[in-house]
C-alpha cells in the first residue's frame, strides 16, 4: 500500500478575479494560494502531489518548480472535473493506495480535517469518501443527499434539486479520498451527459455506489475551509482570515 497522493487542481482559468494572472498563483502574504493547498496535503501525509495545469499552464508550473515533490499533469483543455483528474492517469497508475482529489483555490485547508478525510476512507476501505461540511448559506453548493438511514446516495447540484433538497445544510466540498484505483476506474465511465457537456468527478461517487462499491460522506470541514477564491474580495478576505491565524 503506498502513502496517500494528492491530486490539486489548478488548470482553470477565472475571469472573475479580472487579472492576467493565473488564479492559483494569487499572493497571499507573499505566497502564492496554491501553495498553502500543498501544504495541507503534505501535512496530511501526502508524499506524491500531482497539480494539474492548463491556463497559462508554464506560468504555474514555473512558480512551483522548485517544489520536488510536485509533478504536472497537463489538461489541455478544460473539460470539466473528472476530465482533469483523468489526465493524471500516466503518473497514478502504479499508484496503489488513497488519492485526495483538492482544489488550488482553497487556501484554507487543514491538513488535519484532510487526514481524518483519509483516515474514514482507510477505516472503511472506501472506494470513495466525500468531505463535507455543515452550512445554512448554501446557496450555489451541491447537496449530500442520505436516505433513511443517513448512508450517502448522491450529490445534487443546486440548479438540479428539489425543494427539499435545496433545504439540506450538508454541502460537498469538493475535496474527496479515494482509492487511487477506483477512482480512475470511475473515471473511465463518466459521461459528458450535462448541460456543460463536462465530465464531472462528482459523478464518480454515484457510479462506484451503483456498483456496490462502499462510498461515505464525512463531515470533516468547517465550512471556512471549504472557501475558494473566486474574485479579489474573496482573497483579500480569505488573506484577513489567514493574517489572524498567524498571529494568533
Amino acid at each position: 500500500m503506498n502513502p496517500p497522493a494528492a491530486i490539486i487542481l489548478a488548470a482553470g482559468k477565472s475571469t472573475r478575479m479580472k487579472s492576467e494572472l493565473p488564479k492559483v498563483l494569487h499572493p497571499i502574504l507573499g505566497r502564492p494560494m496554491i501553495e498553502y493547498v500543498l501544504d495541507a496535503a503534505r501535512s496530511a501525509n501526502c508524499q506524491k502531489l500531482v497539480v494539474i495545469v492548463g491556463h497559462k499552464a508554464e506560468e504555474v508550473k514555473a512558480a512551483l518548480t522548485h517544489h520536488s515533490d510536485v509533478e504536472f499533469a497537463l489538461q489541455a483543455e478544460q473539460n470539466g472535473t473528472g476530465h482533469a483528474v483523468m489526465m493524471c492517469a500516466d503518473h497514478l497508475a502504479n499508484h496503489n493506495g488513497p488519492v485526495l482529489v483538492l482544489a488550488g483555490d482553497t487556501p484554507l485547508l487543514k491538513g488535519a480535517s484532510l487526514a481524518r478525510l483519509l483516515k474514514t476512507q482507510k477505516e472503511n476501505q472506501a472506494a470513495c469518501v466525500v468531505g463535507t461540511a455543515i452550512t445554512k448559506a448554501n446557496a450555489g453548493l451541491g447537496r449530500i443527499v442520505r436516505d433513511a438511514e443517513g448512508q450517502f446516495l448522491r450529490i445534487v447540484e443546486q440548479k438540479d434539486a428539489t425543494p427539499e433538497e435545496a433545504a439540506i445544510e450538508e454541502i460537498n466540498t469538493g475535496c474527496f479520498a479515494f482509492d487511487g484505483q477506483q477512482l480512475f476506474h470511475a473515471l473511465e465511465q463518466v459521461k459528458p451527459d450535462n448541460s456543460q457537456a463536462e465530465y464531472y468527478l462528482t459523478d464518480c461517487a454515484e457510479i462506484l455506489l451503483k456498483e456496490g462499491q462502499p462510498v461515505f460522506a464525512s463531515s470533516v470541514f468547517d465550512i471556512q475551509e471549504a472557501k475558494g477564491v473566486n474574485t479579489q474580495d474573496q482573497l483579500a478576505e480569505i488573506a484577513e482570515i489567514i493574517q489572524s491565524a498567524a498571529t494568533e
